[in-house]
């Protein structure tokens, strides 16, 4: 991945949460020590790489110190990208008959977003132009840290005319809590 320029230095991992009894309660094969030593390699490795994860807040039994060490996790590691959901018992799974189900939502994302994508400004990336905002001089469009329908977007603003499929170079302006803003740099 790292020497193949064919290949977007992208991925997903498959992480769900950081406390090692969490991870085994859901059956996950991995500890934290794992999950920080392959993050800290892939960022050594691959400088430019763009690391998402989903996890998963509210486990049944998970205590308020593991919520904690999870909240503390993604402030070290600081994922690019990060969708978080409260657990939900799944008819027919394990978990759904566990004891010490928790009814509760937490945020834990949009400061990071926010931060990282104020770094971003004043940074020049490629984007893939997807379409035009309605009644405006902008367009939707995404680079290759961007997961289409799962990320967040860069608009770019232009009184040029674009076509979806274009490739732009763009220079970030602004930030959104999980969006960035551009304009076209020739």
């Amino acid at each position: 991945m790292k020497e193949e320029k064919k290949i977007c230095h992208y991925l997903d991992l498959p992480i769900q949460h950081a406390n090692d009894e969490i991870l085994k309660r859901m059956g996950r094969h991995t500890t934290k020590e794992e999950l920080v030593q392959i993050i800290t390699t892939l960022r050594e490795e691959i400088p430019d790489i763009t690391l998402r994860t989903t996890l998963i807040t509210g486990f049944p039994g998970e205590t308020k110190e593991q919520h904690e060490e999870l909240m503390e996790f993604v402030n070290d590691m600081e994922f690019d990208r990060l969708g978080v959901f409260t657990y939900s018992p799944e008819e027919g799974t394990p978990a759904a008959r566990m004891d010490h189900q928790i009814d509760e939502e937490v945020k834990l994302q949009q400061d990071i977003s926010m931060e990282l994508g104020e770094r971003k400004v004043g940074q020049t990336v490629t984007v893939m132009v997807e379409g035009k905002v309605a009644d405006e001089n902008a367009y939707v469009a995404r680079s290759a840290a961007d997961a289409p329908g799962v990320d967040g977007y860069v608009f770019v603003n232009t009184d040029e005319t674009l076509v979806s499929g274009d490739f732009v170079k763009v220079k970030i302006t602004g930030a959104l809590e999980y969006d960035l803003i551009g304009e076209i740099v020739q």
